[in-house]
């Protein structure tokens, strides 16, 4: 079975859940682990879809460790429903396995299957693989005209995986990024793809919603 912290997790989210109810009366949103009353910032995906890809998450994670054998490592990263998975399980059956038992999970448009066959990599990789990422990360915030909330970043083993809803300007800014960063090995690119034009509506369409403050006389 895969080390899960799973159920922790859901009462954690309950538990949070409950009390912003009591505390804004109002029904929040669940992303990326916090309880956010109100719009969902600057993050392309929809609301829906946000909340969705930590569903999904969950999911898989449960579903992968009743099915993938002991001493597997397996991330699951999901971004407007498509799943990444990379890590590293004990044979070619279980590679097919988690991805089979992925796609059968609810609202899970489309799985990218980046698990190798291998022995699982040790606390020393992984910490290097962290670190990798938050470099990434860092460089893609302090990056101007880069959409850091709408980009997911992934490392394992040095190479650096990149989701995210994106104009092709935008994605290859993100993977120059990413390729210049010390540690990174390579680059795999797992976008969506808009366009300029849909990208100027969605912001106009966005600050439409956005109330303005009476200017004082």
């Amino acid at each position: 079975m895969l080390p899960t912290s799973s159920k922790t997790f859901t009462v954690a989210l309950c538990i949070s859940l409950a009390s912003a109810i009591l505390t804004t009366g109002c029904a929040p949103m669940i992303i990326g682990g916090a309880v956010v009353a109100g719009s969902v910032a600057v993050d392309r995906r929809t609301a829906g879809a946000q909340v969705d890809d930590q569903a999904i998450e969950i999911k898989v994670r449960t579903a992968l460790n009743e099915h993938i054998a002991e001493g597997s490592h397996v991330n699951i990263n999901s971004y407007n429903r498509q799943v990444l998975l990379t890590g590293e399980v004990a044979t070619e059956a279980d590679r097919q396995k988690a991805a089979e038992q992925t796609r059968q999970v609810e609202n899970v448009r489309n799985v990218y299957n980046e698990l190798q066959v291998m022995p699982s990599t040790g606390y020393s990789q992984r910490s290097s693989d962290t670190y990798i990422t938050g470099k990434v990360r860092t460089r893609i915030i302090n990056t101007e005209n880069l959409p850091s909330k709408s980009l997911k970043i992934t490392t394992e083993r040095g190479v650096v995986y990149l989701q995210g809803l994106v104009t092709p300007r935008e994605a290859e800014l993100a993977t120059e990024v990413a390729r210049t960063t010390d540690g990174v090995a390579r680059v795999v690119r797992l976008f969506e793809y808009i366009s300029e034009t849909e990208l100027a509506q969605s912001q106009a369409d966005r600050e439409a919603r956005t109330p303005t403050e009476p200017i004082a006389p």
